[in-house]
């Protein structure tokens, strides 16, 4: 997502994140930084930056700080793939409205001195979408919101096109072909009910008893994969290979025990998967299921795993709806009806 901040403005790049609450962005100085192609934020070069003091009431609600020598309120916020420090502090934000027009919103965000996150170069931060009172829809008094992302791989091969994110009037999820399911809040964050996925027309339930919990699996925007159980996943991974007539990869000290192949998995050879959530059943066709992992590499992946001996078996009996199945869906998020919508969209041309 492109925002500005700090006056003058400075252009920023977040990745969205449901999974999050606190919106940030490397900053100068920066001690330990991934690499990033746009100019970092300089607090220095901004008239409207100001530090958040630790005794504030903002400060208090992030909960991971210390108050350092000069009564800063230092923060960190912990990932799957690292950690971002630094300083919370207050600054001018703008977006572009749907008419067009610089809509500007004053927000308390991290200005990152030291991060171990490795994100992709064209990426300064993150944009937190969580439930909690730092994030982007909390601070600017958002009640509902929507994205629609684009396809693995789009930002390599035409990087003139981008995803679409929108808030508030206007980014409601209707028309012909919208499924909704509701979603219940854990930890300020967005949990619905998977019952079960369809390959083809066998269904594959989550649970072999048939009985699920609720919010049994977490929509998480900033995560790639689609990570099931082991004895669900082990279930699901049966059927999908009796339906493709190819034979996979084995033993492949890169990919570990991924479901890979060696032939491109496209529509015509491969499986369609129906996702059964609470009320609301979403088609994934087989090239929104199997990507490549490695650029430069004709090896074709199944984008659902067992969490198992991977840095997500802390889900333990839950999953982790990731990004490249979400890819293609204009997918809205409604905080008062408590209901998140999913919409078949060739996100490319929106």
């Amino acid at each position: 997502m492109k925002a500005s901040i700090g006056t003058p403005p400075v252009d920023i790049y977040g990745i969205i994140d449901t999974a999050s609450d606190l919106v940030w962005t490397q900053c100068v100085p920066c001690d330990v930084c991934f690499n990033q192609i746009h100019p970092k934020f300089d607090p220095k070069k901004s008239s409207t930056y100001s530090e958040i003091s630790c005794h504030s009431k903002k400060c208090q609600e992030w909960d991971q700080i210390h108050c350092s020598p000069l009564n800063s309120c230092n923060y960190v916020s912990g990932y799957t793939s690292g950690l971002s420090k630094g300083v919370l502090a207050k600054e001018k934000v703008t977006i572009t409205s749907t008419s067009g027009q610089a809509v500007s919103f004053d927000i308390a965000f991290g200005c990152a001195h030291n991060n171990t996150i490795n994100y992709n170069d064209h990426t300064t931060g993150l944009i937190a979408l969580g439930l909690g009172p730092l994030s982007f829809p909390s601070q600017i008094g958002s009640k509902m919101f929507s994205y629609c992302l684009l396809p693995y791989g789009t930002e390599y091969t035409d990087p003139s096109i981008t995803g679409k994110i929108s808030f508030g009037n206007g980014s409601e999820v209707v028309g012909d072909g919208v499924v909704s399911t509701p979603f219940v809040a854990v930890g300020n964050q967005y949990y619905v009910t998977l019952e079960g996925i369809s390959v083809g027309d066998t269904y594959v339930p989550f649970n072999s008893s048939r009985k699920v919990s609720m919010g049994n699996i977490l929509i998480d925007s900033g995560s790639t994969l689609f990570a099931l159980p082991p004895d669900f996943y082990n279930r699901l991974e049966v059927e999908v290979k009796k339906r493709i007539s190819i034979e996979p990869m084995k033993n492949d000290t890169l990919l570990g025990n991924r479901l890979c192949y060696r032939t491109e998995i496209t529509n015509d050879n491969g499986p369609l998967l129906t996702v059964h959530f609470d009320g609301a059943d979403v088609e994934l066709k087989p090239i929104q299921i199997f990507n490549q992992p490695v650029r430069g590499y004709d090896i074709y992946c199944f984008a659902i795993i067992n969490h198992a001996k991977t840095e997500l078996a802390d889900l333990g009996d839950q999953g982790l709806y990731g990004n490249y199945v979400q890819a293609n869906f204009l997918i809205g998020f409604d905080l008062e009806t408590r209901m998140v919508s999913f919409k078949p969209t060739d996100c490319t041309k929106l």
